[in-house]
């Protein structure tokens, strides 16, 4: 049985979200406060965290990297801080999503079967579909209803970076450091013309993107 470790000092949403997660047949552990978080986590190592920042003892940002410092187990934050700087914080600190509280149960509910989809550290598969078309990472070829699609080289390495993490939300700092350098981070316009040309070539209705996601202010995920 899949095991969460929820973390949140608010009676109230831990109740609730270990009756939603018990119905669906989830194994919960719960933690009020970070360092009963930290125990647990080593005692009985979950298969992933959903993690409120506010705690009374130490701040949600210390957790991830206390997690981080010894485990890759799946962190999704679940937060009442709205500013997108808070977001970036937790990610670049090593969550891996970030929900905003209140939060509709069935977007947690799949945000969390994405992140627990892969087990870290698995290597990407060599083929992934994007909608109608296949993507063969090991060939570098993108072939769709109408035949071979061109991509540039930054669209593979963006591309790549999205197949790597599928449901997983990936910072925009992290990829336009990988991509372009770090001098590149504050250059999100970056990402923004490149990910158009991406859907433009992948996407249905590039307008209404359904595998290519953009968190606003925060970064990008690939949804099979």
């Amino acid at each position: 049985m899949t095991r969460i470790l929820v973390v949140d000092d608010e009676p109230q949403m831990l109740r609730t979200l270990k009756i939603n997660l018990h119905a669906r047949r989830y194994s919960v552990l719960t933690a009020a406060t970070g360092s009963e978080a930290l125990e647990s986590a080593g005692r009985t190592p979950p298969d992933a965290v959903l993690l409120d920042l506010g705690l009374p003892d130490l701040d949600g940002m210390d957790i991830i990297r206390g997690l981080r410092a010894w485990s890759a187990v799946p962190i999704i934050v679940l937060s009442g801080r709205t500013d997108a700087y808070d977001k970036v914080d937790a990610l670049d600190a090593g969550a891996d999503d970030y929900l905003t509280k209140p939060f509709v149960m069935e977007e947690l509910l799949a945000r969390m079967r994405a992140v627990l989809r892969r087990p870290a550290g698995e290597a990407a598969p060599a083929r992934i579909a994007v909608g109608e078309h296949t993507v063969d990472l090991a060939a570098a070829v993108v072939t769709g209803p109408d035949g071979p699609v061109r991509l540039t080289p930054t669209e593979w390495k963006i591309l790549r970076l999205l197949l790597a993490s599928p449901g997983r939300l990936v910072p925009g700092k992290q990829m336009l450091r990988e991509i372009w350098g770090p001098e590149a981070e504050n250059h999100g316009n970056y990402l923004r013309v490149y990910l158009a040309g991406l859907r433009r070539k992948l996407e249905p209705d590039p307008t209404r993107p359904r595998h290519l996601i953009t968190e606003p202010g925060i970064g990008y995920r690939f949804e099979a």
